[in-house]
């Protein structure tokens, strides 16, 4: 293994052992901060819109539970519960430190980015630019070559698709 791969198996670990974003049983996300209680539909009012969305794969049985609270456009806050492997968990984690900050445009650029990286069957992206964007999600660039893998790389971000079309939906009918 080149020192490329192992650094980016020790940031999927780390990512896998402390993820970011994840709220606990008890409504708290890991890091310390207060999260935000279980949101069933998509709301709006004020500029501040929420969404959640539950993903499962049915191949593993990973699943992930996202929350996502925009203001003004931009992600103010997202957090997420889950079980499954550590692919699917890191990747999550990952994904919550590109996204959070970001406006909704920048955010479903990360998502269509990491789509376009898990596509790659392991040769990543030859867009500096783009692999700029995804920051540390470049690491599950390996992961794009073992199909079974994919979905448990993709389950966050298609949770992040699906939450942020339902606050996309509920903008646009206020």
């Amino acid at each position: 293994m080149d020192g490329l791969q192992q650094m980016y198996q020790q940031v999927i670990l780390d990512h896998a052992k402390k993820p970011h974003g994840r709220v606990s049983a008890l409504g708290t996300v890991e890091g310390g901060q207060v999260g935000s209680a279980a949101i069933v539909h998509a709301e709006a009012h004020s500029g501040l819109a929420k969404a959640e969305s539950h993903q499962v794969n049915p191949t593993c049985g990973d699943e992930i539970t996202l929350e996502i609270q925009v203001n003004d456009g931009k992600v103010q806050e997202l957090s997420w519960q889950g079980q499954g492997c550590s692919i699917s968990q890191a990747s999550a984690s990952v994904m919550t430190d590109i996204v959070t900050g970001e406006s909704l445009t920048e955010a479903k650029r990360a998502e269509q980015l990491f789509h376009q990286l898990m596509n790659s069957r392991g040769k990543g992206l030859a867009d500096e630019a783009a692999e700029e964007v995804l920051g540390d999600a470049v690491a599950f660039t390996g992961t794009s070559q073992y199909p079974a893998r994919i979905k448990c790389a993709l389950l966050g971000w298609m949770a992040l698709r699906d939450a942020i079309s339902k606050v996309e939906n509920v903008e646009s009918n206020d």
